[in-house]
C-alpha cells in the first residue's frame, strides 16, 4: 500500500473514531448502562464501505469508554466487542444486510458479562442479553441500515475507504 493511501485510510479511521466518540458522548444518558441504545453503533454499517472503519470503530469505542468513565473490563472487552463486530461486518460487506449482525452478536454475547462483573449489575445474564440485543438491533440494525441507505446514495461524496 502506498503512503498516500495509508495516510488517507488513517485519516478516515480517525474521523470515524471521532464521530463514534462524539455520538456516544452527545447521547451519554442512553449510551451507557444496563439498558442502552448507543446511537454511535449506527456507524457499525461503515465496514460496508471499507476497512478503515474497523480500526476507526474500535478506537472510537475505546476512547468513548475511557471518556465515559467506564471500568477497565468495559474499556477492554467493550472495545473488543466493537472490534469483533466491525471486523465481522467487514468480512460480510458483500451483503449490506448482513454487515450489522456481527456487531449485534458480539455485543449481545460480551456486554452482559461486562455489566455483571465490571459494574455489578444484578440482572440475570439472559435478561441482560435481551436488553443489549434490543439496543443493538435498534442501533446497528435499524439506525445503521438507515445510515447505510443514505451513504450508498451519496457514496461518491466520501470516496473509497478500502
Amino acid at each position: 500500500m502506498n503512503t498516500n493511501k495509508r495516510i488517507r485510510r488513517m485519516a478516515q479511521a480517525a474521523v470515524i473514531a471521532a464521530l463514534y466518540v462524539a455520538l456516544t458522548m452527545a447521547f451519554a444518558p442512553i449510551s451507557f448502562g444496563s439498558v442502552q441504545l448507543r446511537v454511535a453503533e449506527a456507524l457499525t454499517i461503515l465496514p460496508l464501505f471499507g476497512f478503515a472503519a474497523v480500526p476507526g470503530l474500535f478506537l472510537g469505542c475505546l476512547l468513548a469508554n475511557l471518556l465515559g468513565g467506564a471500568v477497565i473490563l468495559d474499556i477492554v472487552f467493550g472495545s473488543l466487542a466493537t472490534l469483533i463486530g466491525a471486523f465481522g461486518g467487514w468480512l460480510l460487506r458483500k451483503n449490506r444486510w448482513l454487515v450489522p449482525i456481527p456487531a449485534i452478536l458480539a455485543n449481545t454475547a460480551i456486554i452482559p458479562f461486562v455489566l455483571k462483573y465490571g459494574y455489578g449489575v444484578d440482572i440475570p445474564i439472559w435478561l441482560q442479553m435481551t436488553y443489549i440485543a434490543a439496543g443493538e438491533v435498534l442501533g446497528c440494525g435499524l439506525l445503521g441500515q438507515l445510515l447505510g441507505s443514505v451513504l450508498l446514495k451519496h457514496k461518491d461524496l466520501f470516496g473509497d475507504m478500502e
